[in-house]
């Protein structure tokens, strides 16, 4: 099923928030175990609380089909834009760090997860080592990055 689902912080612009962070990036969020809107906003107010992220604007959430693994349930996207201090490498990581605070176990390759977090642009910046591809290498062959890119508020 394709669906899109607005909540309270999906899609949102914060205008208020002026971010004297130096680096835009934009982050793909998915998710298909257990309750998919309410972790989003606990994603949103953990973001938003926390010194090394300013969340700058939300997309709307789409669900739709798994791909890939397609023996589960359907996924939960979005896309967050946010400005931070931290490196590419160290924004890597602190999304693994966070999606593991999520509850997120690694099975195998497109298992069902409790939180999926991906970098999909960092500013204008091209980088390919090891584990970290910006511009995430799939993003435009995915409508699960697309659809809410394109429906951000």
């Amino acid at each position: 099923m394709r669906k899109i689902i607005k909540t309270t912080f999906y899609p949102h612009l914060n205008l208020k928030k002026d971010s004297p962070k130096k680096y835009k990036a934009l982050i793909g969020i998915g998710c298909n175990v257990g309750n998919c809107i309410r972790r989003f906003k606990k994603l949103y107010l953990f973001f938003n609380s926390h010194p090394k992220i300013d969340v700058l604007q939300t997309s709307v959430i789409y669900q739709n089909p798994p791909f890939g693994y397609l023996d589960q349930e359907d996924f939960y996207n979005s896309v967050m834009v946010v400005k931070t201090n931290l490196s590419p490498m160290e924004l890597l990581n602190f999304l693994l760090y966070v999606e593991k605070k999520f509850g997120r176990i690694r099975l195998f390759k497109n298992a069902p997860r409790t939180l999926d977090l991906d970098i999909i642009l960092y500013e204008n910046r091209k980088i390919n080592v090891g584990r970290l591809q910006i511009p995430h290498p799939e993003f435009k062959k995915r409508e699960s990055v697309l659809i809410p890119l394109y429906l951000k508020d």
